[in-house]
């Protein structure tokens, strides 16, 4: 993440980690931060599980750096956007987290989970363009709607209670989902992207650049 003192444009960044324990065999956990204009720390978004043990909500935001580990494993860069306009994306991002409609509970699988909530996100502000990998397990949850708009806000998918689905986009491509686990192409920034492994191929940010 750029440093805030030296960067006095509006970023947003989305990133993903694998989460703790043998979890991180299968998945990631993904968060979304944000600076506007002139401000000097950033503000993360993200769904937080244990937090329902003292709090109703798992929703949760807050200033932190936006690139640190997640229990010791690196962070991957999935989305960035910077300059003109982003200080409109970061008023909508922070509406939809605070709209998040299932904030009260959290289930690892299928969903809904932290990468449900980033889905709604990008749903919700389709300019951020993100591709969630295929290890980001719950981002296809819809609950007991059966068809929207794919994570990144474009195209669509289908999916029943995020276990079984098939997802188009000009973003993500053509994926398939079979109970929580994602096989897919994408012809755009070629790749594969296969369960436990995730994407094979052109980074679709290096692709953009």
């Amino acid at each position: 993440a750029p440093d805030p003192a030296a960067t006095p444009e509006a970023v947003v960044q989305v990133y993903g980690a694998r989460t703790w324990g043998w979890r991180g065999y299968f998945g990631i956990h993904t968060w979304i931060a944000v600076k506007p204009a002139g401000a000097s720390a950033y503000t993360t978004y993200e769904l937080i599980g244990w937090r329902l043990r003292s709090s109703d909500s798992a929703v949760v935001i807050r200033e932190r750096v936006p690139d640190e580990r997640w229990f010791g494993n690196a962070p991957e860069l999935l989305a960035d956007k910077r300059g003109d306009g982003v200080d409109a994306l970061i008023e909508r991002i922070d509406k939809a987290a605070r709209d998040y409609p299932y904030g009260g509970e959290y289930t690892v699988w299928p969903g809904p989970n932290s990468n449900t909530f980033t889905a709604h996100i990008g749903r919700a502000v389709p300019e951020l363009g993100v591709d969630l990998p295929p290890t980001a397990i719950g981002k296809d949850y819809l609950r007991d709607r059966l068809v929207a708009a794919a994570p990144s806000g474009s195209g669509f998918q289908v999916s029943l209670f995020g276990l079984l689905g098939v997802l188009a986009s000009g973003i993500e491509g053509l994926e398939i989902n079979v109970l929580g686990l994602t096989f897919g192409v994408d012809p755009f920034s070629p790749a594969l992207k296969l369960p436990l492994v995730g994407r094979l191929g052109v980074s679709p940010l290096n692709a953009s650049t």
